[in-house]
């Protein structure tokens, strides 16, 4: 048995979800990131921008001085206003970074 579910998992592109989650600017600066070697999805190293993501799924990469641990909550259908893409993840790190008294 292999380690993906069956073809009723819905996914998307991973430079694309996080282009539209607006973690980066273009789609190219998000496939660098994936093809950088810096990226997890799920705890697995990614080098593939084309990597498909899922509900579900968590992502862990760098971004400015801090690293991100985010979980999919959902795909997306465009990338829309800064609200709207928060509502496309739960920022795993969030309370960790509530609670840091070096702030």
């Amino acid at each position: 048995m292999g380690a993906r579910s069956g073809p009723e998992r819905e996914t998307l592109r991973l430079d694309k979800w996080l282009w539209q989650a607006r973690f980066f600017k273009t789609r190219a600066l998000a496939a660098g990131m994936a093809e950088s070697g810096h990226l997890r999805i799920n705890g697995q190293p990614t080098r593939k921008p084309g990597a498909g993501v899922a509900v579900g799924d968590v992502l862990t990469f760098p971004q400015a001085s801090r690293i991100r641990v985010v979980k999919i909550l959902a795909l997306g259908l465009r990338r829309g206003p800064a609200p709207e893409a928060q509502m496309l993840y739960l920022d795993l790190d969030e309370r960790d970074a509530a609670s840091d008294p070096l702030e």
